[in-house]
């Protein structure tokens, strides 16, 4: 089993800025990388962004190319999306998953495991 701990959420204004964390435990050595997803009241879960551990590559939706950066540490097995010029549109909640099919990042199929999840209000 893998466990994910997501934290950093909060209330703020457009434009400001947050990072969330997304803390991995159990056995992360079954997992291919860490995708972050958010969920609107009313709406469906979406693709934010997605590291892999062995390549470092990383993937974004265009909602967030350019204002979002997804990275990780290895030693510490956690991951961070650093949210920048954050606007309403952006409020949620945001999970993060691991992948354990090793592609598929832009798809919730693909991770088997979920965080409980983090808020993130943007004010106008």
């Amino acid at each position: 089993q893998v466990q994910l701990v997501e934290s950093g959420g909060g209330s703020v204004q457009a434009g400001d800025s947050l990072r969330l964390s997304c803390a991995t435990s159990g056995q992360t050595e079954s997992i291919y990388g860490v995708g972050w997803f958010r969920q609107a009241p009313g709406k469906e879960r979406e693709f934010v962004s997605a590291i892999s551990w062995g390549t470092t590559d990383t993937y974004y939706a265009d909602s967030v190319k350019g204002r979002f950066t997804i990275s990780g540490d290895n030693a510490k097995k956690t991951v961070y999306l650093q949210m920048n010029n954050l606007k309403p549109e952006d409020t949620a909640v945001y999970y993060c998953a691991a992948n354990s099919v090793g592609n598929a990042y832009y798809s919730t199929w693909a991770y088997a495991h979920w965080g409980q999840g983090t808020q993130v209000t943007v004010a106008s």
